[in-house]
């Protein structure tokens, strides 16, 4: 059959799907919460028996509750009628297509050629800098997601540019066992970066136990890896803190690394090296002062994003935000860089307004920080219960609040609290409404 202009015409700008509203997703939230007292027991549904009461496939549920991805109209008026709800005009909305080219998911590290990466001057250049200096030992602190690893990946860029050797490993990339047996954990440490400098690996040939792991690794550190390298070394160390979790290990490890920081200032063969030590929490395992690498160097701590910064990753993204909304942006994430791009990514995606992001409703910013606020839950039950019971007290305070000092780093170190003294204080109020409102349903 051959459609008329017209019929073509309507057939490209037909609106295809619709996503729930704040006020559709709150109305069916309510009466799922309502049936789930009148039918369940006050248990609420699994998403299996969600799928047994409203006849739809589990995925399909999860597309209508996430708000995030188009469902059929039909779709939510069956889950409606399910409820024993009528759908209004007002409860689904037609997501308009964007005519810009797509941003970036905020994931992971910032690509080197990104746009969206912004500086914060003039911590780059500082650093930049610091790897020209023979023996240079930088340590790069900062809440998780604040920007550390592409920062990382900034220095070991420009190491390259500059024709030094540069490698950057991350410690999360070492299996578990590895960290019960130093000697273990440091011919994986010699072998993985002599793989990384595409050197012959030469590490179960030179290992030998008479003169002890931390001997046999600098040995085989100054003579198969610095020696064989014509130019500089920069060598990045990411994670480190998961070494914390280990404190023999960590004791030697690090006592090994302040030593190669200390022969820089005497033998030219380690002068060629310049590391990068990067970490989420502060120190707060006993280290001998003499043998710690995390006083001496030099120090960078990435600070939040500024209202100008912010305003000025908005206009990346193609969005008019002024200073003051990107004031109000800060007020309620804190101005940590991954939430802040979180955010102008689903604005510029029309997934929710700025005004609504910012409004005391639960469910208009849970959308967007459903997955990493349900990260940060899953990284708080992986430690202590005693650290969840630290965070209650925290959240429901009015004034800063004193814990016990590892505590105290450990929520640091996620960005859930901020320092003010010897206390601490949420971090910011996205943070404080949901865990307000998790401890209150637990």
């Amino acid at each position: 059959m051959i459609m008329t202009q017209t019929q073509t015409n309507s057939k490209k700008t037909r609106k295809r799907g619709v996503i729930l509203t704040d006020e559709g997703l709150e109305k069916l939230q309510n009466a799922k919460t309502e049936a789930e007292y009148a039918d369940n027991h006050g248990n609420r549904y699994t998403l299996e028996a969600l799928s047994e009461k409203t006849g739809l496939a589990m995925d399909t549920l999860m597309k209508v509750f996430a708000c995030e991805l188009r469902v059929d109209k039909q779709t939510l008026k069956t889950c409606f009628k399910s409820f024993k709800l009528d759908l209004c005009e007002q409860d689904f909305y037609h997501p308009e297509p964007r005519a810009f080219p797509p941003l970036e998911l905020p994931e992971g590290h910032v690509p080197l050629n990104s746009p969206f990466y912004i500086e914060r001057s003039p911590i780059e250049s500082d650093c930049y800098k610091a790897i020209l200096q023979p023996g240079a030992l930088i340590r790069l602190k900062a809440p998780r997601r604040m920007g550390k690893s592409s920062l990382l990946a900034r220095i070991i860029d420009q190491a390259n540019e500059n024709k030094y050797a540069a490698v950057s490993l991350s410690f999360h990339l070492a299996e578990t066992g590895l960290f019960q047996d130093l000697d273990k954990f440091l011919q994986w440490f010699c072998a993985s970066i002599s793989l990384s400098l595409n050197l012959s690996h030469q590490v179960s040939d030179s290992w030998t136990n008479m003169f002890g792991s931390k001997i046999t690794c600098k040995t085989y550190f100054e003579k198969h890896i610095l020696s064989s390298l014509k130019t500089p070394l920069v060598l990045g160390l990411d994670d480190v803190d998961r070494l914390f979790q280990y404190p023999e290990l960590a004791d030697d490890f690090f006592g090994l690394l302040r030593t190669w920081h200390e022969e820089g200032k005497n033998r030219e063969v380690w002068q060629k090296l310049r590391l990068i030590v990067v970490h989420s929490a502060e120190v707060y395992i006993p280290l001998n002062v003499n043998q710690s690498p995390f006083n001496v160097g030099i120090p960078v701590s990435l600070p939040m994003f500024t209202p100008k910064q912010v305003e000025e990753l908005g206009k990346t993204c193609q969005l008019k935000l002024s200073l003051e909304e990107a004031k109000k942006l800060i007020d309620f994430v804190g101005g940590h860089p991954y939430l802040i791009r979180l955010a102008l990514y689903h604005i510029y995606y029309g997934t929710i307004s700025l005004d609504k992001l910012l409004s005391s409703r639960p469910h208009a910013c849970y959308k967007v920080y459903r997955d990493h606020l349900q990260r940060q839950l899953w990284s708080l039950k992986q430690q202590d219960c005693d650290l969840f019971s630290a965070l209650e007290k925290v959240v429901f305070a009015t004034k800063p609040v004193e814990l016990d000092l590892v505590q105290s780093i450990k929520l640091q170190s996620l960005g859930l609290v901020d320092f003010k003294g010897h206390k601490v204080v949420i971090s910011c109020r996205l943070y404080q409404e949901y865990f307000q409102e998790y401890f209150s349903g637990n």
